[in-house]
């Protein structure tokens, strides 16, 4: 064997590696860029709030705060109805459900001054942080997307509204989605 068939060997050999490299590479960026086409597939039950929100400190009264802990946001407009009722009941129940993590996450309620019987409510979820709609929340409900359609909103322990779930989601998804963020995060 020659010097210069070995070279041409050696050299069809290096192509050979750099196509097994560059090859999945170039056809990944053609797809993804060259004809918008994105993966489906995702884990999470809610809708990411696209980019994350962050929040007021001073949203709540003190001594409590949206940062430190995960918080489940309930905003309520008008008289507390049986979808408020319900969604309140979730939200206890997720919490619950956590069992040794349920620490790490805390549940708010923004209510109107017209929404409900407010030591009835504190009854019934002993748990729950109320606070009323006056213009001190206002800053804190202009960041949220839908404040007005009965959603429950997940943020972060750094204060980033990050997450929403329609009126209609099931309790189940929100505690798959609360398990799935508590097991991989390190703060709150």
């Amino acid at each position: 064997m020659n010097g210069s068939s070995r070279d041409r060997r050696q050299r069809r050999l290096l192509v050979g590696v750099a196509l097994m490299f560059f090859a999945p590479l170039a056809v990944s960026f053609y797809l993804y860029y060259g004809h918008a086409w994105h993966p489906r597939g995702h884990v999470n039950n809610g809708e990411l709030i696209q980019p994350p929100r962050p929040l007021p400190e001073s949203a709540l009264p003190a001594p409590y705060t949206l940062r430190r802990k995960w918080t489940m946001l309930y905003v309520q407009r008008g008289p507390c109805d049986q979808l408020c009722v319900r969604r309140l009941y979730d939200t206890r129940q997720v919490r619950t459900a956590l069992d040794r993590d349920m620490d790490r996450v805390q549940r708010v309620l923004i209510a109107d001054a017209d929404c409900c019987d407010l030591q009835k409510l504190h009854d019934m979820h002993p748990d729950l942080i109320m606070v009323h709609a006056d213009p001190k929340a206002l800053p804190l409900l202009t960041l949220l997307p839908g404040a007005n359609s009965q959603r429950v909103y997940l943020v972060d322990p750094l204060g980033n509204a990050m997450m929403f779930y329609e009126a209609d989601a099931k309790a189940k998804g929100m505690l798959e989605d609360l398990q799935r963020l508590l097991r991989l995060s390190q703060i709150g």
